[in-house]
């Protein structure tokens, strides 16, 4: 099997020869740079330039001279052999033979999610390197790998979300059939593949499209990365397409099975339908034979995208990812009370009961970290796989100053409890690479400019302010303590230890990590494939949490005890215990502080 997706620009191989197409709409001249020559090409009234070459072919290197000055790479460029500056490849996707022809994905439900960064997540740092460790994923119960974005980058290490060239998987990692190879590996082993793909900005360096289609970016929308990407103004019909082909693009071309899309609170759009509406759509109505989950990162907490079919399936977006009951858990756990944390300390136990049994905390009340400002809406209708909760990911601990973990700020015990009930509970969970065994190696923030001094300086120097609000940092010394992002040593800090698993402490928190995984997939699964009857929380005096879902083949309870003395608890007579905290002995009914138990009975 050949998979290809077809587009209206760059480079595609035709039977006529190699057709090259750009949106050049504010450019006055444009010609083709291709393998050391160059050829004229003629714009028509909407600002396409084309030409069909029998003389390029696969592997041929080109790009294109603007106004007779500059050479840039192709904008949908498939490979970028010499990063983001230099010329693209013509890339032939039917050279690539697909044999898992039979695999169509998997239920949403089943989603267990390991969130990787393919440059630290193995040794080799490589597509290849992170295909060895599948197996072992597998075994574990995991279900799912989601890749931080790999969209062409500048350097040779970054988190990803400063790519400029979308559709070019970053050849620090290998090449396009090597990222083909590790999505074939995945399938044979029954993962699925998710992506981290960024349409709401580009990275400060490569880009570009202001050079030749200065209405691709709009000022009427700034954002904190300059001026907005043009969705809803002259010319947003083209750069609406440039992104929706490119969603397709990753899950026709490459047979990617879900898509994240990065903070879409940050695409403003005045018109109708909304981007983020018509490219659920778009997606839903192309792609029908095989199961395609489609995530938001979405501040803003709108319901309106999660809705459900009566057969359960999603409308547009499958789920988001649920912030506040993050947050909820880590103003709970370590007492943090700075930035977006102070929405949740002053009641973090409310916020996450609220956040657990409907989805948001924050449903359209005011924000004391902005400033009273309302955000959110009603999701308590929502089914409770419409939202995938994580104790950490890639922001929260890489935004730290230091990238901690989780498991470096807070006792084992409390850790060991938190994960439980956050594996247990029917949201989707996540889990950051090497977050299952506890890993001791940090993730850092770090990006590569090694060619652009005055842009690492930038940088360096931001990263540095960007803390001086923080209570640890307001001394300038302190400051200067903080990991260089420019350093080559923090992205080789931030790279997991594959052995650590095999010894102690680790050892034991990858075997309840196993063993949680286990009971999720015998218990929690079938309940979520049924149907969502509703839920009820209440959080007492002496901060127990008591959450209860029901579902149409049974309930789940959850009763947490996360105060200092300890408390009675009641359990259904036909409810069976799924899990306990270590030595807990519930015949008289008693928590003591910081355990917990999970049942499952009857729907009530």
């Amino acid at each position: 099997m050949r998979c290809v997706h077809s587009m209206p620009f760059g480079a595609e191989i035709t039977s006529d020869g190699v057709r090259f197409a750009l949106w050049a709409p504010t450019a006055r001249d444009v010609r083709l740079v291709l393998d050391g020559a160059e050829f004229p090409l003629d714009a028509d009234k909407d600002g396409w330039y084309r030409l069909v070459s029998k003389e390029a072919r696969a592997g041929s290197r080109y790009g294109y001279r603007i106004d007779g000055d500059l050479v840039v790479p192709d904008p949908t460029s498939r490979f970028q052999p010499d990063d983001v500056h230099g010329l693209s490849l013509v890339v032939d996707p039917r050279s690539y033979t697909w044999s898992d022809t039979s695999w169509t994905g998997r239920p949403w439900e089943e989603a267990v999610l390991y969130e990787v960064h393919v440059g630290t997540a193995s040794l080799e740092g490589t597509y290849a390197g992170l295909s060895d460790r599948l197996e072992f994923l597998r075994d574990l119960g995991i279900t799912a790998i989601e890749l931080m974005p790999i969209g062409e980058f500048p350097g040779r290490r970054n988190w990803g979300y400063d790519g400029v060239l979308p559709f070019a998987p970053d050849a620090a990692y290998g090449s396009p059939d090597d990222l083909k190879r590790l999505v074939e590996r995945a399938h044979e082993l029954g993962l699925m593949v998710f992506l981290d793909v960024v349409y709401n900005h580009f990275g400060p360096s490569g880009n570009y499209l202001h050079a030749y289609a200065k209405s691709f970016f709009t000022e009427r929308h700034p954002t904190p990365w300059g001026a907005g990407i043009n969705v809803d103004g002259e010319g947003s019909r083209i750069v609406r397409d440039f992104f929706f082909h490119n969603a397709l693009y990753w899950l026709e071309e490459y047979r990617i099975d879900g898509l994240r899309f990065d903070a879409v609170h940050a695409i403003t759009d005045d018109g109708n339908p909304h981007f983020i509406e018509e490219l659920a759509t778009r997606i839903r109505q192309h792609i029908k034979n095989r199961h395609v989950h489609l995530v938001l990162e979405n501040e803003a907490n709108q319901a309106r995208w999660l809705g459900r079919e009566a057969d359960r399936r999603a409308s547009l977006h499958t789920a988001q990812w649920a912030d506040d009951i993050h947050n909820s858990w880590h103003a709970l756990l370590t007492g943090e009370n700075e930035g977006y944390y102070e929405d949740y300390a002053n009641r973090p136990l409310e916020h996450l009961a609220r956040a657990l049994a409907e989805g948001f905390a924050y449903q359209g009340d005011p924000s004391p970290h902005k400033d009273g400002v309302t955000r959110g809406e009603p999701s308590g209708h929502l089914p409770p796989s419409a939202f995938i909760a994580f104790l950490q990911n890639h922001d929260q601990i890489g935004n730290r100053a230091f990238g901690e973990r989780l498991s470096h700020l807070i006792p084992a015990e409390r850790l060991a409890l938190a994960q439980a009930l956050f594996l247990l509970a029917p949201q989707i969970p996540l889990m950051f690479m090497g977050e299952e065994w506890a890993a001791s190696t940090p993730f850092q923030f770090f990006v590569d400019f090694e060619n652009e001094p005055d842009l690492a300086k930038a940088v360096r120097d931001g990263r540095r302010g960007e803390f001086k609000r923080f209570k640890a940092f307001t001394d300038p010394q302190m400051s200067q303590t903080i990991p260089d992002p420019t350093d080559r040593a923090t992205f080789e800090r931030s790279k997991i230890d594959w052995s650590e698993p095999e010894n102690s402490p680790h050892r034991e928190a990858l075997s309840q990590t196993r063993e949680l995984l286990a009971i999720r997939r015998r218990e929690i699964v079938p309940l979520l494939k049924g149907d969502y009857l509703g839920s009820r929380y209440t959080v007492s005096r002496e901060k127990t949490l008591d959450v209860v879902w029901n579902f149409s083949d049974g309930s789940l309870r959850m009763t947490a005890n996360f105060g200092d003395g300890s408390v009675t608890t009641d359990r259904h007579p036909s409810a069976r215990i799924l899990w306990t905290s270590p030595n807990l002995d519930l015949s008289g009914g008693i928590l003591p502080p910081w355990s917990a138990i999970v049942t499952k009975g009857p729907s009530a």
